[in-house]
């Protein structure tokens, strides 16, 4: 029998060569494979649904959580958006090849910066088998060959995804292995998959916060974190009230279970007597639980005591902790203190106050006046994303099409030589 390690080692090798057969294909050529791809998948989408409902039944049996069951489940809207998303990455400009810069120098050296694919991508996610689709997609948009592990509660659903992603590319001159997925549950295999050094080039795992410490611990290969998203609203003295109101239920409430959804709101003083009443009736009723500090249970004493805990903790359900603080400064030194640069909103007219915030608040993206919810790559105009980097090196936020890729420098000379 074929080791673990033997199996994940040659699909990297085979991954290698197609990076390779990506490079000299056309954004018209990777283009036709897209669109394919999208076509395939509506062709099988029974056979894919079928899959999902299997992966949901026995998601239900093995007790996952509500917030994992909701990404795990592939509804009307979700299937349709993952060939959507396929379709819209085809649209989009194709940033290989795209000049950075470029410049001569004194001694007639003409440098030229250019935009390259990063080569082979490892991608680890749980639940969400959308992910295979959008992931495929953006990689193959951008020339770089893609391994895929998600979780095994998706197992059925992804294989099915690849299956039709393949089968589809391939009639457009897809290269084998370009699109591959770890078949195996076997924990292992992440093990394995992110030791591949001169193999795979960046491994970007997407999924909650054991997933990531155990990737980052175990990896040889430079790792993109995805990592948990509290996300915080501050309702500035200078709000509207009913404007806050319906950006605060929809940040916690619209899809609670998501990266991008507020944990965390945050209420200046002068105005939490009429604010939080408000918002625990609105919200309240939509089922949230609040878990609010001194300040706040003053002026709602319903709400539950918020442990020093609950500042850090990513829900990903109907609860939500509640601050309230004397000043914009204070609000800051919160969200820097106990955020995860991910995604951090004002709501308020003062635009001095928006200027500091945007300044000083360290996040991938920082709102004045929307919702966090919209941190999101199709949200952004990106088509799709691989995911939302809350690093600050290379990419950083929703990640698309130019933050999977590098660049090379192409230097051209007439006999110059370095004295």
């Amino acid at each position: 029998m074929i080791s673990i390690h033997d199996r994940i080692v040659a699909m990297g090798d085979r991954a290698v060569v197609a990076s390779r057969k990506l490079l000299p294909l056309r954004a018209q050529k990777k283009n036709s494979i897209l669109r394919a791809m999208a076509d395939e998948l509506e062709a099988r989408q029974d056979a894919i649904v079928a899959a999902n409902a299997l992966d949901m039944s026995g998601a239900r049996a093995s007790g996952l959580p509500a917030a994992m069951l909701d990404r795990l489940e592939l509804t009307d809207a979700r299937f349709a958006g993952m060939a959507h998303g396929l379709r819209e990455v085809a649209q989009l400009k194709d940033p290989v090849g795209t000049k950075i810069s470029h410049w001569i120098r004194p001694n007639g050296l003409d440098i030229l910066k250019v935009r390259i694919p990063i080569g082979v991508i490892g991608i680890i996610y749980e639940s969400r088998p959308n992910v295979t689709a959008d992931a495929a997609g953006l990689c193959i948009k951008t020339s770089n060959a893609v391994i895929l592990r998600g979780g095994k509660e998706s197992i059925n659903s992804n294989m099915a995804i690849a299956e039709a992603l393949q089968a589809g590319g391939a009639k457009h001159g897809l290269p084998d292995d370009a699109v591959s997925l770890i078949s195996t549950t076997d924990r292992d295999a992440v093990r394995e998959l992110v030791r591949l050094v001169n193999k795979v080039d960046l491994v970007i795992p997407r999924g909650g916060e054991n997933l990531i410490n155990a990737v980052t611990s175990q990896a040889l290969v430079p790792v993109i974190k995805h990592y948990k998203g509290v996300c915080h609203t501050y309702v500035d003295r200078s709000a509207d009230l009913d404007s806050a109101l319906a950006i605060v239920e929809n940040a916690k409430c619209q899809r609670p279970g998501v990266c991008n959804a507020m944990e965390t709101l945050i209420v200046h003083d002068e105005i939490a007597e009429k604010f939080l009443p408000m918002v625990a009736e609105r919200l309240g009723g939509r089922g949230v639980e609040f878990r609010g500090d001194d300040a706040a249970r003053r002026v709602v004493p319903e709400m539950n005591v918020a442990s020093e805990e609950d500042w850090s903790e990513e829900y990903l359900d109907l609860i939500l902790a509640v601050k309230v603080v004397s000043s914009l400064g204070e609000a800051i030194d919160h969200i820097n203190r106990y955020g995860t640069r991910h995604s951090d909103a004002i709501l308020g007219e003062d635009e001095a106050a928006q200027t500091v915030f945007l300044r000083e608040v360290d996040a991938a993206a920082v709102y004045v006046n929307a919702s966090t919810r919209f941190t999101d790559g199709s949200e952004f105009g990106m088509g799709a994303e691989i995911g939302i980097s809350t690093e600050k090196l290379h990419a950083r936020g929703p990640m698309g099409l130019e933050e999977l890729t590098t660049y090379k420098y192409m230097v051209s000379g007439k006999g110059q030589i370095r004295e």
